[in-house]
């Protein structure tokens, strides 16, 4: 099955919302507002975890494509260790990662009530979902590439989380 053309606005539409997930755009957005963040704060801090995640991410995600080598569906023909990128998704992690990240900074650094930083999540979830669902109908990923990418983002979310709650800082709400 070949990619669907999508033609107009329907087409403008779907390339936007999958654009939600594209690295250079989510890493953009995460580092302009963690620098924001930081200088707002006084601390290197944010800017440090936004570093790490981003190295972090593509590492990982970039290991895992080039060892597993999964082809697109553009193809029409599932094949592992064929030198392809299909798996995981970047798309889907990134926007999980990076999107989830600054949703974290927001709350952790306006020294909110314990809770109240929950109501960001179910944003990040609507945009990792959108990215998910344009990708599939876009056919630029198998179902099993979103899913990989959205479980490898949350683990690397989580740990990034993990780090910045066990090392202290004295410019950081506890």
């Amino acid at each position: 099955m070949k990619n669907p053309q999508f033609k107009g606005l329907a087409g403008h539409i779907l390339i936007g919302l999958d654009d939600l997930g594209l690295r250079w755009f989510t890493a953009t957005v995460l580092l302009i507002c963690a620098g924001f963040i930081g200088w707002r704060f006084k601390s290197f801090r944010p800017v440090n975890l936004s570093i790490l995640a981003l190295l972090a991410l593509n590492f990982v995600v970039g290991i895992t494509k080039i060892y597993i080598g999964r082809t697109k569906p553009r193809l029409s023909v599932d094949v592992l260790f064929a030198n392809g990128m299909s798996y995981p998704s970047g798309h889907a992690s990134n926007a999980l990662v990076c999107w989830g990240l600054l949703a974290y900074l927001i709350y952790r650094y306006t020294n909110r009530a314990p809770f109240q930083g929950i109501n960001l999540y179910p944003i990040v979830g609507l945009i990792t979902f959108i990215v998910f669902m344009v990708s599939l109908i876009r056919n630029t990923h198998w179902f099993s590439d979103l899913l990989g990418g959205v479980f490898i983002g949350g683990a690397l979310l989580v740990a990034i989380i993990a780090i910045d709650r066990f090392i202290p800082s004295k410019k950081q709400p506890s």
